[in-house]
């Protein structure tokens, strides 16, 4: 028998084995660890989002992308002189841009879900009256010489982003005459820059709350969208500045395919816009909320009215001047969404990823303190990579069910999992059925608050606070400098 004391390793190794400090550290160091896994499922689901993404856009690209109408604008072809580098006096062309007087928009939007893959995606078709008039004034309030216009070569200028959406021949009719559309026009600075709505999945907004119906958001327009450049245009009859002065009505009717979301530009001195459809979860994106509108399960119904002191740009302006207004700041519109997005609940589920991992390891801490159990860390590893493919499993369900129906087969399968794996570890009924019961409730929490997106902090601070005072008490007569020791009759063996 050897009586002889335990050398320095032998206690080192002891204190390594038995010391709850030592324990707790170790299962934060597994914590950290296996958040590597869950970054790389988020990661997937950005993955698997830009291919929905990719879809979309090889749709839309037949169809007709997300619409940006700006326009009609009145051009007016004139000369200028300017001295070059060499002080010459150069002859150049330049471009006078009248907007109108007022400016009407109605129109239905006729929502179309197509699939393709795995996939539901939304375009639509526009079918849209505009009608207004121009009235002009003199031009010798504006310092522009009639002499340097080109009367005949006037034209309407109007600003569609994707011209492929267009269904059928477009004229216009000036005061009562009709006119064709050309495509193209003459030069791109004849019309205010904008950008058309963006189409990302991840990015875009959706419907807030459990229902179906709509929420009015504030959205960039210009946030993951695209310059329109495209446009049409037709030569108008202005003889001289006389008729430049006249009252001149213009209406004309477009039948346009479109996707995502349809913007307009306020370019008259007074905008009004009616738009409705049989859609039930629009999103009212831009600078401008509707005056008024409706948003019914069977479709929606809104009105704007912008006046020309609401946009920081004037109605009239000479591109030999350097101006060009932008008109992302007062675009407004609507965008069609699919009441579900399952990438972006997935990504927001994998958020508190960190809440059901450390609370089933609290649970195995506090089952070797109090039960005197030893688990080791790669018993921890293997139910914290269980909870972990959770998120992957309800990113994988989700891309061929409804979230709701992905959620619960992931949480029902992982729970039943890691039952069944710790009742062997524990070989108690009681301490398994705790285990069960503590990741059905998480989960459940978890669920609650992806659907309370509005309430989505109170609730889970409320949640959180109320754990964390379930722990304090269970934890209040624990001595933690005896626990794990040999005095302390702690030991855990």
């Amino acid at each position: 028998m050897n009586d002889s004391p335990p050398s320095l390793f032998d206690r080192f190794n002891g204190w390594v084995r038995h010391s709850v400090t030592i324990k707790l550290l170790a299962v934060g160091f597994l914590l950290l660890l296996l958040l590597i896994p869950t970054s790389m499922v988020e990661s997937l689901i950005g993955e698997r989002a830009q291919f929905r993404d990719n879809v979309l856009a090889d749709v839309t690209g037949k169809w007709g992308g997300p619409q940006l109408l700006t326009g009609p604008v009145l051009v007016l072809p004139c000369h200028y002189a300017e001295r070059d580098r060499d002080n010459k006096l150069v002859t150049s062309t330049g471009y006078a841009c009248f907007l109108p007087d007022s400016l009407s928009c109605t129109g239905e939007l006729l929502p179309e879900t197509r699939q393709r893959s795995l996939y539901d995606l939304v375009v639509y078709r526009a079918r849209l009256r505009v009608r207004g008039s121009f009235r002009t004034e003199a031009l010798a309030n504006w310092d522009l010489d009639p002499a340097n216009i080109r009367w005949n070569e006037a034209f309407i200028a109007t600003g569609i982003s994707d011209l492929k959406g267009i269904r059928n021949a477009v004229a216009l009719r000036w005061d009562g005459a009709a006119l064709p559309f050309e495509p193209g026009l003459p030069a791109a600075e004849a019309l205010p820059y904008g950008t058309a709505p963006g189409a990302s999945s991840l990015t875009s907004n959706l419907p807030r709350g459990t229902g179906s119906m709509s929420d009015i958001e504030h959205v960039p327009p210009v946030q993951g969208g695209q310059e329109s450049t495209g446009g049409l245009n037709v030569r108008v009859p202005i003889a001289d500045a006389a008729a430049l002065g006249a009252r001149h009505t213009f209406s004309f009717e477009l039948d346009l395919n479109g996707s995502t979301g349809l913007l307009l530009a306020p370019l008259g001195r007074t905008t009004t816009v009616r738009l409705t459809s049989p859609w039930a979860s629009p999103s009212f994106i831009g600078e401008f909320l509707p005056r008024q509108r409706t948003v019914r399960p069977d479709g929606f119904r809104a009105e704007w009215q912008v006046l020309n002191l609401n946009r920081n740009y004037p109605q009239r302006w000479r591109t030999s001047e350097g101006q060009r207004p932008s008109v992302d700041a007062s675009t407004f519109g609507v965008r069609l969404l699919v009441p579900v997005d399952e990438y972006q609940k997935s990504m927001r589920a994998v958020k508190y990823a960190l809440l059901p991992l450390a609370l089933t390891f609290l649970i195995f801490f506090f089952v070797e303190v109090l039960q005197r159990r030893r688990i080791h860390p790669v018993q921890y590893l293997l139910v914290g990579f269980a909870l972990v493919i959770f998120y992957l499993l309800l990113l994988a369900l989700g891309e061929y069910v409804r979230f709701n129906a992905a959620y619960l087969t992931a949480a029902a399968s992982v729970t039943g999992l890691v039952t069944t794996y710790v009742a062997g570890i524990f070989r108690r009924r009681d301490l398994t059925l705790v285990t069960a019961g503590v990741l059905t409730l998480i989960y459940g929490f978890v669920y609650i608050i992806l659907q309370l997106e509005d309430y989505a902090l109170l609730i889970g601070t409320l949640g959180l606070l109320l754990i964390l005072a379930l722990v304090m008490w269970l934890s209040r007569k624990i001595d933690w400098y005896a626990a794990g020791s040999e005095e302390g009759g702690s030991r855990i063996d």
